[in-house]
C-alpha cells in the first residue's frame, strides 16, 4: 500500500505530497472487489446511506427546466442565502449571503491555503487530523505544525499547547470539530480560550466543520459565534456528511468578504462553479425537510454504540467515546507499525481500515474505522479484525 513512483518531470511541490491515505486504501479495495474478494471496507467516510428522495427530486425537476448552464462562481442566490441563514441560526455565526461562496468543500481547503498561505508560513494543527490537511497546506508551500493531543485526553487540543506552537511566521491554526479522525468535539469553552490565543496573536483560524450536524451529545460550537471571531475565521461546511451527498461535491466557504473575495479568485480561474442543478437540490436540503438527517444521525448513534462494544470484545483494543462524526479510533497492543496492520488486516482478513498515521505521527498505534456502514457489515468487520488480530 505504498505511495506509487511518480514521474521525474512532476513538480518538487507535488513529489513531496504523498497520496491520500484513505483513498489509496479505498482503491485497493476496490482492486480486491473486482477480483472476487470479500471486503468489508472502514476505509471511507462516506455514509452508506442514498440521498433523501426530495432532494433527488429536486435535482431532477431543475434538471427538467433545462438548469443546466453556468452559475455565478460564488453560487446561486438562493443556495447563499440559505447557507447563511441556516449557519446564523443553528451556529450563532453572524454572516450573510455576501459572507458565503458556494465550493466542494476540499476544494475550499484547498483553495483557503492558496489565498493565504505563503512560502514559510507556518499552520497548526491537531496531532492526529484529516489526511489532506497536510498536504494542502504543503502544497500552498506552508509548514504544518502539528500539536500532539492524547488519548487520555478524549484528542482535544489544549490551548497552552497551541500558544506554545506559535512563532513569528505562524499564519494560521487549523481546527475541526467533530474531528477526522477521532470523533472529538472541542468544547466550547476550549474554543473561546483557542479563540483569545489567535485574537492576541493576531493569527486566522481556519474551522472546518463538515460533521457539524452529527453530534451526539450538546450542540456544534463554531468558534466564528464567539464576539468579534467572525472577522479572523474561515469556515467550511457542506452537504455531504449530514445528508449523504459525497457524490454531489458540494460545500461552502464561509468568512469576511474580503477573504471570500480572495478565494472566490481561485475558483474563477479554476473549477468556476459549482454544479447548477446540484446547487438547487442543496437549496432543497437546507430548506427542506430534516427527518432524513434526523434519522441518519439516530442511525449514527447506534452505530457507534455497537462499535464501542464489539471494541470492548476484542482483546488489546481500547477506545474512547467520540462525541461526533461517524469514526472510532482505537488503539492497540500489537507490535506493529499501523501501516503494517492497516496491510494485514486487509491481506488476511479483507477488513480495510486507515492505519493511524495517516493522520499524523501522533496516530501511531491507532487506526480509524468509519461505521458509516450497516450493522451487519460492522459486525461482520470488527469479527475480522478480532481474528486477524489474534492471529498476529
Amino acid at each position: 500500500m505504498g505511495t506509487p513512483e511518480v514521474s521525474g518531470m512532476v513538480s518538487k511541490r507535488l513529489q513531496e505530497i504523498p497520496a491520500s491515505g484513505t483513498i489509496a486504501i479505498s482503491n485497493l479495495v476496490s482492486q480486491m472487489k473486482s477480483e472476487g474478494i470479500d471486503v468489508v471496507s472502514f476505509s471511507m467516510g462516506e455514509p452508506d446511506f442514498t440521498t433523501p428522495e426530495n432532494i433527488i427530486d429536486a435535482c431532477c425537476d431543475s434538471l427538467h427546466r433545462g438548469f443546466t448552464h453556468y452559475t455565478p462562481s460564488m453560487g446561486i442566490p438562493e443556495l447563499r442565502e440559505a447557507v447563511a441563514e441556516s449557519t446564523r441560526r443553528n451556529n450563532g455565526v453572524p454572516c450573510d449571503a455576501s459572507n458565503v461562496l458556494i465550493t466542494p468543500c476540499k476544494q475550499a481547503i484547498f483553495m483557503t491555503m492558496l489565498a493565504f498561505i505563503d512560502p514559510g508560513d507556518e499552520v497548526i494543527l491537531a496531532d492526529p487530523s484529516w489526511v489532506s490537511y497536510e498536504a494542502c497546506i504543503r502544497l500552498a508551500g506552508g509548514k504544518p505544525v502539528y500539536v500532539p493531543t492524547r488519548y487520555e485526553d478524549n484528542f482535544v487540543l489544549d490551548p497552552a499547547l497551541v500558544e506554545a506552537a506559535i512563532t513569528p511566521r505562524t499564519k494560521m491554526i487549523i481546527l475541526n470539530t467533530p474531528s477526522n479522525p477521532t470523533g472529538t468535539v472541542i468544547p466550547a469553552s476550549t474554543l473561546k480560550q483557542i479563540a483569545d490565543i489567535a485574537v492576541a496573536h493576531g493569527i486566522k483560524v481556519f474551522s472546518d466543520e463538515i460533521y457539524e450536524a452529527i453530534v451526539y451529545d450538546g450542540k456544534h460550537t463554531s468558534i466564528a459565534s464567539f464576539p468579534g471571531m467572525f472577522e479572523n475565521t474561515i469556515i467550511v461546511s457542506g452537504l455531504s456528511k449530514s445528508y449523504a451527498m459525497t457524490g454531489w461535491r458540494l460545500g461552502w466557504a464561509i468568512a469576511p468578504k474580503d477573504d471570500i473575495a480572495a478565494i472566490n479568485k481561485l475558483q474563477s480561474h479554476s473549477i468556476s462553479c459549482c454544479v447548477s442543478f446540484a446547487q438547487e437540490a442543496a437549496v432543497e436540503a437546507i430548506n427542506g425537510p430534516q427527518d432524513s438527517k434526523e434519522a441518519m444521525v439516530a442511525e449514527f448513534r447506534k452505530r457507534r454504540d455497537l462499535a464501542l462494544d464489539l471494541i470492548e470484545d476484542i482483546p488489546g483494543l481500547e477506545c474512547n467515546v467520540p462525541q461526533g462524526a461517524f469514526y472510532v479510533f482505537p488503539k492497540y497492543e500489537v507490535d506493529m507499525p499501523s501501516a503494517k496492520l492497516a496491510e494485514a488486516l486487509l491481506r488476511q482478513g479483507h477488513v480495510a481500515v486507515t492505519p493511524g498515521t495517516a493522520f499524523g505521527p501522533g496516530g501511531e498505534g491507532f487506526f480509524r474505522v468509519s461505521y458509516a456502514a450497516s450493522e451487519d457489515q460492522i459486525r461482520e468487520g470488527f469479527d475480522r479484525i478480532k481474528r486477524t488480530l489474534a492471529q498476529l
